[in-house]
């Protein structure tokens, strides 16, 4: 049987359609008021004062006089007759390559504990994520500057001078200091061995695997996404590090350049010398290269980051 709709039929459901786009649009309107507070903040905050870095990258200012375009000076003097600004790279790089990976190794070792303990692991875990709160601030840079000084505790104990004094010793003491805040990446650590089926070292196990296999074929493959998301995280916040270096080294790199960072030498360019437009140019460049590099991280994590839930035919 055939049904055929009727002119007062039609004219109802035209009259009914605009409804659900009211709807939508009144949810959109209640979203975008939700939102507005972090919009504000993110425009103002953060977009803007990176437009006008940028621009300023490309000036000769000093904060007392007006912006003066010079195109790409400050980039070329940079690269190209600024010696300063090649050992602070270099200072950076070596700090990251040598705080990062004994970092995450310390953080793997003693989550690997603590996920074996049966007593008191909450405590052993709040102790050791303790210095990850306080490590960053300019009090602890400066305890642990009196800690490697001429005298300090680790003079007395070793023997071998200040570590801050000496300039193949003072880029290590502030490594250290990165090391010793192993609480944070520690915890996500842990959080990922948890998450590890126990059936799969059960199996193991029955089938002969020792423990050092067991670690190298079970554990360290499905903890893979974990070490990955520490290894970027803690990359990007090692090309960042200011507040040890500044502290250890009273806020001038030494002794001889040794711990001028990339992030102490924008300071000293920007804040010190009055060099704005140097330092907006500088930090382009830091930002760029640290997107580089998680680039490149992200791109050789397909041949080494194992995801369980990939399909059989291994697509991610």
């Amino acid at each position: 049987m055939t049904t055929t709709e009727t002119p007062v039929a039609r004219t109802a459901q035209t009259d009914k359609a605009p409804a659900p786009r009211r709807s939508r649009r009144r949810r959109e309107g209640a979203a975008w008021v939700f939102l507005s507070p972090w919009v504000l903040g993110a425009s103002v905050l953060t977009l803007l004062p990176m437009a006008v870095s940028l621009y300023l990258s490309f000036t000769d200012y000093d904060m007392f006089t007006a912006p003066h375009w010079i195109g790409l000076r400050n980039y070329t003097q940079m690269f190209t007759e600024d010696p300063r600004y090649w050992r602070s790279v270099l200072a950076t790089l070596t700090y990251v390559v040598i705080a990062v990976p004994l970092q995450l190794a310390l953080a793997l070792a003693v989550a690997l504990a603590l996920k074996s303990m049966r007593r008191g692991k909450a405590f052993y875990r709040s102790a050791f994520y303790a210095p990850s709160l306080l490590g960053a601030s300019m009090s602890i840079a400066l305890v642990w500057r009196a800690l490697f000084n001429d005298g300090g505790t680790v003079d007395r104990l070793l023997g071998t001078g200040g570590w801050v004094n000496r300039p193949d010793w003072a880029l290590l003491a502030v490594a250290l200091l990165t090391i010793w805040q192993f609480g944070a990446p520690m915890v996500i650590f842990l959080a990922g061995l948890q998450q590890i089926p126990a059936e799969l070292y059960e199996a193991a196990a029955v089938d002969g695997a020792g423990t050092w296999r067991r670690f190298t074929s079970i554990t360290i493959p499905m903890l893979s996404p974990v070490l990955f998301f520490n290894l970027v995280l803690q990359t990007i916040q090692a090309f960042q590090v200011f507040t040890p270096a500044f502290a250890i080294s009273a806020g001038k790199g030494g002794p001889a350049d040794s711990t001028l960072f990339y992030t102490l030498y924008l300071y000293d360019r920007g804040f010190v010398a009055s060099h704005m437009g140097y330092a907006s140019a500088m930090a382009w460049v830091l930002l760029a290269a640290i997107g580089l590099i998680t680039a490149v991280l992200f791109k050789t994590s397909r041949s080494w980051v194992f995801y369980a839930n990939e399909t059989e035919g291994g697509a991610r």
